[in-house]
């Protein structure tokens, strides 16, 4: 169920923080040559730009964060460097990249009658089934390839260019490199990947207002909303409950996608540190349990009370099941999980799409008071 702000109130950012640049030069590992014209961006951000004649490039406007910092351009490798922004600039001086060796030989292309069928499929599960799915659209879906398993009906794709894509709820343009995409509908199971580049849509005042709305909508209650109110220990404050899901096989168990397993929730909210916990790499956590998280968002409705437990179904809490299939999850300052096979999402988080996607660098807005 779509998230709505009860009010439409004036809206200023949550905080200002110090913001800084990057700078370096790309040139050509082969004959050292300056690259101009790559896209140099920061991975999932609304930061992003161009190499100027001679190589150079300035990023701007970079928030304190983890970011995975990319070059690409036709013709090279995807040059990725993982970086921390802090509160001073950062010069990444001369960086080398590689051509592609490739033979251009030729190729008869012959058109594949079901790739409407498998498009279908692909953009209701990349773009998801809200109303702002409804909104979105993919400008050149021929960059798509397809890979269908008639035996186990498993749909994988990959995008060999940027895929670009309109979201018309959230007043975003993005350009997202499909790595992998891999849609199991036997065990209704998702994962998709890649790297991707955010810009503001042009609109009217009117527009962007309605935008910002849409966007603080899509934030509140979301996996990123939560990782970050977990670093700074506010969940309670932030309208989170978390609480213990104890499941065990079925052992009647006879296939299909319900009655898998026995489950029993302790109805007792959880402390942070019981699942939360602090690494030894700066800007970087974790979060982990023996059993799954059962993650209310109660901002729709009021919390529950002590004896009592609201289902998934209710209309008035957003919900989700976090399941682990390692100890422990990574996430940085952004609400961005390193290790994303580490976990699995069900009910809210899980129905989530590129559709609700917001920038890493997404900041919210608060009333003023």
């Amino acid at each position: 169920m779509r998230k709505s702000l009860l009010l439409l109130l004036l809206l200023i950012p949550a905080y200002c923080m110090a913001q800084v640049k990057i700078t370096g030069k790309v040139i050509n590992m082969t004959d050292t040559r300056p690259v101009p014209n790559a896209s140099v961006f920061l991975n999932n951000a609304q930061v992003g730009n161009k190499t100027a004649d001679d190589g150079t490039f300035t990023l701007s406007n970079v928030k304190p964060g983890k970011y995975d910092f990319i070059i690409s351009i036709v013709g090279y490798e995807t040059y990725t460097y993982s970086l921390q922004a802090g509160s001073t600039n950062i010069n990444l001086g001369t960086i080398s990249i590689i051509p592609k060796t490739f033979q251009l030989n030729e190729v008869k292309i012959r058109p594949d009658p079901n790739r409407e069928k498998y498009y279908a499929i692909f953009r209701q599960q990349f773009l998801g089934y809200s109303d702002n799915a409804a909104k979105c659209k993919i400008l050149n879906s021929d960059v798509l390839d397809f890979d269908y398993d008639e035996a186990t009906r498993i749909l994988k794709a990959t995008s060999h260019d940027f895929l670009k894509i309109e979201n018309k709820a959230l007043g975003y343009r993005i350009k997202y490199k499909l790595t992998n995409f891999n849609y199991n509908p036997a065990k209704a199971m998702l994962y998709y990947e890649g790297i991707s580049n955010f810009e503001d849509l042009k609109g009217t005042e009117k527009q962007k207002r309605k935008w910002r709305k849409e966007r603080q909508s899509a934030y509140l209650g979301s996996y990123m909303h939560f990782y970050r109110s977990a670093i700074k220990d506010s969940l309670t404050q932030e309208n989170f409950v978390v609480m213990r899901l104890i499941r065990k096989p079925n052992p009647n168990y006879h296939g299909g996608l319900n009655n898998k397993y026995l489950q029993s929730l302790v109805n007792k909210p959880l402390d942070r540190a019981d699942f939360f916990k602090l690494t030894d790499q700066e800007g970087l956590f974790a979060i982990g349990f023996t059993d799954c998280l059962y993650v209310m968002y109660t901002k729709k409705g009021q919390a529950p009370s002590d004896n009592t437990v609201q289902a998934f179904n209710m209309p008035n809490n957003a919900t989700t099941i976090i399941s682990f299939d390692e100890p422990y999850a990574f996430f940085d300052n952004n609400g961005i999980v390193a290790n994303p096979h580490s976990v699995i999402y069900e009910g809210d988080w899980g129905i989530s799409r590129v559709a609700e996607m917001l920038p890493v660098d997404y900041e919210p807005v608060v009333e003023k008071k």
